[in-house]
């Protein structure tokens, strides 16, 4: 455990953020103690490995299509999946309408005020579940995010590398999290870290929490926090079929587990070690491979696809045909969005 800083650390952050917190729509004001726990929720979902600035619109969507939890629980599953498109992690939109429909029929819905409760429902873990505690109600909960680790690792001058620094930087946000305000305190961390406390060139002198800071006292905030060296993502390789008739693309949907599951999607072969040409085609054509291949870096892994496309007839057991002029609205994942928008320029 760190040694412990001056005690009006909280103090000191908390009347920063009263004067500087960011306006947005999940918030309540500094000081209100409480927000909306749908929106802190929804909010925090979207939020994971994305950032602010492209939640904030989607966030509006979302809110003004399914207004509160009961709205979200009665929605069509394709349709979410659809306005997901673009948000990443799609297994997070599965769990966001299994969390929704959970909370309506096991909690008349109203979500659960502690951590261990929220912990229980769909797609809620421990952060999660600190974050919606604290800020939604109120509750003194510890809350790291990428944000607060960077700013209690530079506060503390945690030496230990990330990830495995972790334990070290969760008990020191113990250590600092007030009784009173935790979520106003959260909130105030996560602000920290994205306007003053930044990955590279941290503005210092304006930092509320300049004089306690011991990254900065020993000369480079820089060097915190630590991280391991990451080993290179492995490499896999595939092939996206267009297949077109009368002016509209065939589209299917993806299984329902697995990755992008349940999304609507371009037919795609087989993902392999090596370029697997047209191995596995949605259905015998005249398949043209295009020169243009599309990348798109997964968490685990990179992935080159090929695109091939070609004429093709109807068949009874098609899925589904889309209007190519309004692809856009399809709601496909980024990888296959790239890929369409691709294969329209080459005509």
């Amino acid at each position: 455990m760190p040694a412990k800083l001056p005690s009006d650390v909280a103090a000191k952050l908390l009347a920063w953020y009263d004067r500087n917190a960011r306006d947005l729509p999940w918030r309540s004001p500094p000081g209100a103690n409480a927000a909306d726990p749908y929106r802190v929720w929804l909010s925090e979902i979207m939020l994971q490995q994305t950032t602010v600035a492209a939640v904030r619109p989607r966030f509006e969507d979302f809110i003004a299509r399914w207004p509160d939890i009961e709205s979200l629980a009665g929605a069509d599953d394709a349709s979410l999946m659809a306005a997901w498109a673009g948000l990443g992690y799609y297994a997070r939109a599965r769990n966001l309408i299994a969390c929704a429909r959970a909370v309506v029929d096991e909690h008349g819905g109203q979500f659960p005020a502690t951590e261990e409760g929220l912990r229980a429902l769909p797609g809620i873990g421990a952060y999660t579940a600190a974050a919606i505690a604290a800020i939604a109600f109120g509750e003194r909960a510890v809350v790291v995010d990428a944000n607060v680790a960077r700013v209690v690792a530079r506060l503390f001058a945690i030496a230990e590398a990330l990830p495995a620094a972790m334990p070290a930087v969760r008990a020191a946000t113990d250590s600092i999290t007030p009784a009173t305000r935790a979520g106003d305190f959260a909130q105030a961390m996560m602000d920290l870290g994205s306007a003053i406390c930044t990955p590279r060139a941290p503005l210092c002198l304006v930092c509320p929490l300049s004089a306690e800071c011991r990254a900065r006292i020993e000369g480079d905030p820089e060097l915190f926090p630590r991280k391991a060296v990451k080993a290179g993502k492995p490499q896999r390789f595939g092939t996206i079929f267009w297949a077109e008739r009368d002016g509209e693309v065939l589209l299917v949907r993806r299984p329902p587990r697995g990755l992008l599951g349940g999304m609507r999607a371009l037919p795609t072969g087989p993902w392999a070690d090596s370029p697997p040409g047209l191995a596995d085609p949605p259905r015998a054509a005249d398949w043209r491979m295009l020169d243009a291949t599309i990348d798109h870096v997964f968490t685990h892994f990179r992935l080159e696809l090929a695109l091939a496309v070609a004429p093709a007839e109807r068949h009874s057991d098609d899925r589904e045909w889309w209007p190519i002029a309004d692809i856009e609205s399809a709601g496909l994942p980024t990888v296959f969005a790239k890929a369409a928008r691709a294969i329209r320029r080459a005509g």
